[in-house]
């Protein structure tokens, strides 16, 4: 039995909605899963303040104590995730984003590893592709296995020539993400993945130290001597271009550090 868990974005149960329903709907029909959907706007999720406590020390410190680590709980027990969201001012709904920017640390210090995340932006007219495009890398920039999401079109009331393209294409979705589900769950990183992980370490590794937790984690991981986030088997030519990222990233910061720093007022 797997279990996905849907994050809604939307504060009104239309298009979002039913688009979400529809490929968890999908999924159980696929194999044993089991789904919840969760409504962001349900739970209190504070607006991130930007104080960085979160990377520097630690996201135990964040002063804004609500509902993140109930929801963190529930993405670490799911085998898979889905963000569904509306297209608002061609972006991310409000809900969305602050709960995205609530996950900020974990960028830095991505955990989610072995699941499945994928995405559904919901439109009436135009501009929701980039949205998705954004949701892809939000995905493999939190740690996930991401399958591409999906934008679906309609107006109110939806035609039935609308529902019957949405249904597809949520039927399509449905069956990727189901694959990438079922399948073994660390793969061997891409080399996009592989120079984020290389370049990343080699940065905290040269820039940070004891002091900052980004450092902390990293050391505690063994991530500073280790070839990727997870064991995974390199070829000879991922090994010769992850000593390459390392090379890279090490003279970058370098060069940083000989640069005189400036303070804003």
């Amino acid at each position: 039995m797997k279990k996905v868990i849907a994050f809604v974005g939307s504060a009104r149960k239309r298009l979002t909605h039913y688009a979400v329903c529809q490929l968890l709907d999908n999924l159980q029909s696929l194999g044993e899963v089991e789904t919840e959907i969760i409504a962001l706007n349900s739970h209190r999720l504070g607006t991130c303040r930007g104080c960085k406590l979160c990377f520097e020390k630690g996201e135990e410190f964040c002063p804004l104590k609500d509902d993140r680590d109930a929801l963190i709980e529930k993405m670490m027990a799911a085998d898979g995730m889905v963000i569904a969201t509306p297209n608002y001012s061609f972006q991310v709904s409000a809900f969305t984003k602050i709960f995205l920017d609530r996950l900020g640390f974990v960028f830095h210090r991505p955990c989610f590893f072995g699941k499945t995340f994928t995405s559904i932006v919901a439109q009436g007219i135009y501009g929701g592709d980039k949205i998705v495009k954004y949701l892809d890398f939000v995905g493999n920039g939190l740690g996930f296995n991401t399958v591409k999401g999906s934008c679906v079109t309609a107006l109110e009331p939806m035609t039935e020539a609308e529902k019957l393209k949405i249904d597809r294409a949520l039927a399509e979705q449905s069956r990727r993400f189901y694959e990438r589900l079922v399948k073994p769950a660390y793969p061997a990183p891409t080399s996009l993945k592989l120079w984020g992980f290389r370049t990343a370490r080699t940065s905290i590794r040269l820039m940070l130290d004891d002091n900052n937790r980004d450092y902390t984690y990293y050391k505690e991981k063994g991530w500073f001597q280790s070839e990727y986030y997870y064991p995974t088997h390199l070829g000879a030519l991922k090994k010769a271009a992850g000593n390459l990222f390392d090379s890279m990233a090490a003279r970058q910061a370098r060069n940083r550090e000989s640069q005189p720093a400036l303070s804003l007022p």
